[in-house]
């Protein structure tokens, strides 16, 4: 007998899979049909049934195996065929993960729907990396922001948060580092401390911190490729990391 279908979006964290939610785990925990993505530690499924389905949906920058349109539809089949369906989504769902397209397709096919949150990579990589994305007295605020849109371009919004003072989170922005750092060198910030992060909270994390004049050569040094997390801001500089920079160069903020 087929159970009464269902969808439950569960975010699965950074990377490490001690930061999913209990409630995520107790999700997997029930699921007939588990569809998951790349950016998802494999390491969970393991709280699925051992019967359960499991598709791989896999999801990344210039190597999408499945259209969005295709994926909702997956879902909604499988909930109909199988019952309770799982789509584990790296970091949070709704944190540039197309989780609210998935829910509003699913909804109107009268499909029951719920959202697990889960810890999204834009605040949790950089806190375990030791930068805290405010800090009084040099950020008063962030943005998260994509590096690369549906067009494939970089986002103009980089262009308006480098006239701020806030702490830029650039998701999905590492093969656009060289248009990032023009853009802060135009404003006049080559000086400005940047970290990026790849993998971060897994044990294949690696990490490059300096100024914005310096980052791209440490990028290939460091041979930093995505998924990786960009951290842009004066907060960069608490990093213990930076005290050699700051011994090298004039530090420089965002004033």
């Amino acid at each position: 007998m087929i159970k009464e279908p269902k969808i439950t979006l569960v975010g699965a964290g950074p990377g490490d899979v001690n930061l999913m939610s209990i409630k995520g785990a107790k999700a997997l925990g029930k699921a007939d049909v588990v569809l998951y993505d790349a950016l998802v530690n494999e390491e969970l499924l393991s709280f699925a049934p051992e019967n359960s389905l499991k598709i791989f949906v896999g999801k990344r920058a210039g190597q999408h195996s499945m259209k969005q349109p295709e994926i909702n539809q997956l879902l909604v089949d499988c909930a109909l065929s199988y019952g309770y369906v799982v789509r584990l989504k790296g970091g949070d769902s709704f944190v540039f993960g197309r989780g609210f397209e998935e829910i509003e397709f699913a909804t109107s096919c009268n499909i029951e729907t719920e959202v697990i949150p889960g810890i999204s990579s834009s605040i949790a990589v950089p806190a375990l990396a030791g930068i805290p994305i405010t800090h009084r007295g040099l950020s008063e605020s962030f943005w998260v922001i994509t590096g690369t849109t549906t067009s494939g371009k970089i986002s103009n919004d980089i262009y308006v948060d480098a006239k701020t003072q806030a702490t830029v989170v650039v998701l999905m922005g590492v093969n656009k580092i060289a248009e990032i750092v023009k853009i802060y060198q135009e404003e006049g910030l080559g000086r400005l401390p940047i970290a990026i992060i790849q993998n971060g909270s897994t044990p294949d994390e690696k990490f490059a911190i300096g100024v914005i004049n310096t980052i791209e050569e440490q990028v290939l040094e460091n041979k930093l490729a995505a998924p990786a997390v960009i951290v842009i801001g004066a907060v960069v500089s608490l990093h213990p990391l930076f005290q050699p920079i700051l011994n090298s160069y004039e530090f420089v903020d965002a004033e």
